[in-house]
């Protein structure tokens, strides 16, 4: 455990990545709430659905992926979880499409964390850009419980989340 808690203190300038950078050297990004976490992906032919857009299901696992990284920024990767035997898992989400995106473009998603009680649950909030436009593509939400991953069982959140999981963020319940 004091490893865990060294790691997490080490990490502890990691806790986003500002990128508020600009699109095409013009167009700032303007994101919904200060410095984000940002993890940038391009959409590849695979990822284009019969109505030659990126399919929502693309969109989930584009959040789920920028949730993942950001918790390893933080220092909580699968051996950290599996050796406090403790995972935060999904309980919902709340997608928002505003705008499809297309073979070739490049997304940039912000994540924050919004609300961390300490006990159970977290929030994320989670903005998908258009990195040539500055355009917002999507708003998202996902709220994450704690589980023993041996049960699967809610569970209380180790001290470890607590203070990794501090939310950077304020912002409202809805969009």
């Amino acid at each position: 455990m004091a490893k865990i808690i060294s790691n997490l203190l080490q990490f502890s300038d990691l806790r986003s990545r500002n990128m508020d950078m600009t699109a095409d050297s013009e167009n700032l990004i303007r994101w919904d709430f200060p410095t984000p976490f940002v993890h940038d992906v391009f959409v590849a032919p695979h990822h284009i659905d019969a109505f030659q857009h990126t399919n929502n299901v693309v969109y989930l696992r584009w959040m789920a992926d920028t949730a993942w990284e950001h918790s390893k920024a933080l220092g909580l990767d699968l051996a950290v979880y599996q050796g406090l035997n403790r995972g935060m898992v999904v309980r919902r989400h709340e997608l928002e499409y505003l705008v499809a995106c297309h073979e070739g473009d490049r997304v940039l998603i912000g994540t924050w964390i919004t609300a961390n009680d300490g006990r159970l649950r977290l929030r994320r909030r989670f903005q998908m850009v258009n990195a040539a436009t500055g355009t917002t593509l999507l708003r998202g939400v996902s709220d994450f419980v704690c589980i023993n991953m041996e049960l699967g069982k809610a569970t209380r959140m180790p001290p470890a989340f607590v203070a990794a999981y501090q939310p950077t963020v304020s912002a409202p319940e809805s969009f």
